[in-house]
């Protein structure tokens, strides 16, 4: 047999080459193959790491929102502090009937009544409210206390109706200027200033001058009269007061009428003191010309009984009827002064009836209990 002619195979790497029939030998042929050479291996590649992703921007709107709205927050309860403060001193806060009725009688407005109420006022009988009010000037009828609150003496009187109002208000006022900023309150206290030296009031002129000897600020104190107890103010005056009451008039009336129970028994007895002292006058230049008249009539009394001793009867009797005519002046005249002596008894009753009723008004009045008022 023959031997079967082989192809050569063709490798993918290698082109096929022609192969020359090897001569005939013991045994079947060899199909020789070519293999293709051998590469050296390509050293392992490092791994790359893939790209990573890329991050997305975050939004930061949301959180310049919510920056916002607490810087907002913020200032907000910065510049609404006092406000927050006062919510939460009231928030479980009820006046008494009394109180409010005091507020309404007063004409405060909700700033004013917020005010006094703030500041928990409490209407005290005298001992007890001396002992309250005892370590602050000039203590009369009220006192304010910033860390304590506001103390009002207890007036029953009805002859005094509208004092305790007055006080309300007065001492309210002592709180609000508590409260004033600083330019505000310069600038308060200049139009304070000019309105007093303006002012031709000498009651409040002498209340001034006792504050200012027993130390007390006077710009607060001007604050709280002003606003209480002067009817006309100037126009910015009476624009800054409008923050406090509505309707500042009725306050100034019922001071006007409390003062003036004091006032018109004064000027009563002030009248009264002008008429006994013209009485008194009279009396005098009475008694005097009663001493002369007197004195008068004795030697005439005397000559006539000399001439009677004397037994000078035409004479004596010639005498006598001028003697009897010299006793009618004297007679009307003592009569005359025995009238003013009553009358002046009369009016001097009445005079110190007045002053025992002013006493017993200053009486409730005067919160020191260790001493008594004085007689005018």
């Amino acid at each position: 047999m023959k031997p079967e002619e082989t192809k050569t195979q063709e490798t993918p790497t290698q082109p096929a080459t022609e192969q020359t029939p090897a001569k005939a030998e013991a045994g079947p042929a060899v199909v020789m193959e070519i293999h293709p050479k051998k590469q050296k291996a390509a050293p392992p590649k490092e791994p790359v790491n893939p790209p990573l992703p890329k991050k997305r921007k975050k939004r930061t709107w949301p959180k310049l929102i919510v920056y916002l709205l607490f810087a907002s927050a913020v200032a907000l309860a910065f510049f609404q502090r006092q406000n927050i403060l006062d919510w939460y001193a009231l928030r479980d806060y009820q006046p008494s009937n009394q109180i409010v009725q005091l507020a309404d009688n007063s004409y405060m407005n909700n700033y004013g009544r917020k005010l006094f109420y703030i500041n928990d006022p409490q209407i005290q009988e005298k001992k007890v409210f001396y002992n309250s009010c005892k370590e602050t000037e000039a203590v009369v009828l009220g006192c304010y206390k910033p860390r304590d609150g506001i103390f009002l003496l207890e007036v029953t009187d009805e002859r005094l109706a509208g004092v305790e109002e007055v006080t309300a208000a007065h001492e309210m006022l002592h709180a609000a200027y508590q409260r004033l900023g600083y330019n505000k309150k310069q600038e308060i206290n200049s139009l304070l200033k000019k309105t007093y030296n303006e002012l031709d009031d000498e009651n409040i002129k002498e209340k001034i001058d006792l504050y200012l000897e027993s130390g007390a600020d006077t710009n607060n104190e001007l604050h709280s009269i002003l606003g209480t107890e002067v009817a006309d103010l100037p126009a910015e005056l009476e624009q800054y007061y409008s923050q406090y009451f509505t309707n500042r008039a009725g306050v100034v009336a019922l001071s006007d009428k409390f003062e003036n129970v004091f006032t018109s028994r004064r000027l009563k007895v002030d009248e009264l003191d002008g008429q006994l002292s013209s009485i008194e006058s009279q009396v005098k230049a009475n008694n005097q010309k009663l001493v002369e008249l007197e004195q008068s009539i004795n030697q005439e009394a005397a000559r006539l009984e000399a001439l009677l001793a004397e037994n000078k009867i035409e004479e004596y009797n010639q005498g006598v009827a001028s003697y009897n005519n010299s006793l009618i002046p004297y007679r009307t005249l003592q009569s005359e002064t025995r009238g003013l002596i009553a009358e002046y008894k009369t009016i001097l009753t009445q005079r110190n009836n007045i002053a025992i009723e002013v006493q017993e008004l200053s009486k409730p009045l005067n919160s020191n209990i260790s001493t008594d008022s004085k007689d005018l």
